[in-house]
């Protein structure tokens, strides 16, 4: 299952899980750049447990090196597309992590994830020699966070059916839970000293991922979080946008909410909009003009149901103004 989107806004810009996409692609191009050293780079900086539980491996390498792979493994890939699937879950699911715990949590929570995660899979692959690297682990800690915070979310996701692909909005809740049992029945079946992908990173990311929730749940909030997130607020709403209408019996005209920004409202935007009805769905620009106000309502001709004469019926869309 791959997702797509989500259908929570966040409502700042996820400053935070932005650096951090960006920090795991330069990393990656330094990879990139070592050319015939690559294996050597990663055995240094991967996390490998056997230089921890094998004293004759551990004499190689500096307290500080032992430490520092701890952090680094988290921000290595060992692909393209390893690289590229990590950073889109990332995308799909960290910003509104952030936009809940604050900037500087977030970063925090992220960081303690993935070490938690580091950790999971040293305790049970106690004397692999096989490094492990990704940011999967850390990722399964947002992963946990957004299955407690936004269980009802919806997850537009594409499923592949025989040789068929097929696009299904799933609540997060049962996307989150078909992955993680995934992750499970995939740990369970693989041994310790297989290659290949870190199971219990992820599932100990995920697990962590909802305790470190809680405990910053319990943590007062501080005022610098309130004046980052004055600073990063996003000022428009997304470009594209679902609308599901309604309408009376089998009345062709159709009803419908859309909300805007304040700035939106005074100066006009230009939106992508998807008429969601039943199994249908159409596709078209909205222009909505400036200078309006909260309840007015956007009369868009012929986007109603369609008569048994041929003839369309209107959409009528209620501006609703956020703050």
């Amino acid at each position: 299952m791959i997702p797509i989107r989500d259908t929570i806004r966040s409502e700042t810009y996820p400053v935070v899980n932005s650096c951090i996409i960006a920090i795991n692609v330069l990393v990656f191009l330094a990879e990139l750049s070592q050319g015939q050293q690559i294996d050597g780079f990663i055995k240094i900086y991967g996390l490998v447990p056997a230089r921890y539980s094998i004293p004759e491996i551990a004499a190689y390498f500096t307290a500080s090196q032992q430490f520092l792979s701890f952090l680094t493994f988290m921000f290595l890939h060992g692909g393209f597309l390893h690289l590229l699937g990590n950073m889109w879950f990332l995308y799909i699911f960290g910003d509104n992590v952030e936009d809940r715990l604050g900037h500087f949590r977030y970063l925090v929570f992220y960081m303690l994830c993935g070490l938690a995660s580091g950790i999971s899979h040293l305790v049970i692959n106690w004397h692999s020699v096989i490094p492990t690297i990704g940011a999967s682990g850390a990722i399964a800690g947002v992963m946990g966070a957004y299955f407690i915070l936004y269980p009802r979310a919806k997850v537009l996701t594409l499923v592949p059916i025989f040789i068929f692909f097929q696009f299904i909005e799933l609540p997060a809740f049962i996307f989150l839970g078909i992955w993680f049992l995934f992750q499970s029945l995939s740990a369970a079946g693989a041994s310790a000293q297989s290659g290949g992908i870190a199971w219990w990173a992820h599932i100990g990311g995920f697990i962590f991922g909802i305790v470190f929730l809680k405990l910053f749940q319990m943590l007062p909030a501080q005022g610098v979080r309130g004046k980052m997130r004055d600073l990063t607020r996003k000022r428009t709403t997304p470009r594209l946008r679902v609308i599901r209408p309604v309408g009376t019996g089998t009345a062709p005209d159709l009803h419908g909410l859309i909300s805007i920004t304040e700035r939106e409202a005074l100066f006009g935007a230009r939106k992508l909009v998807n008429i969601a009805e039943g199994f249908k769905k159409r596709t078209f620009f909205l222009t909505i003009p400036s200078g309006l106000s909260e309840g007015q309502t956007l009369r868009l001709k012929g986007m109603g149901r369609q008569t048994q004469e041929g003839s369309r019926g209107d959409l009528y869309l209620k501006v609703q103004v956020r703050e």
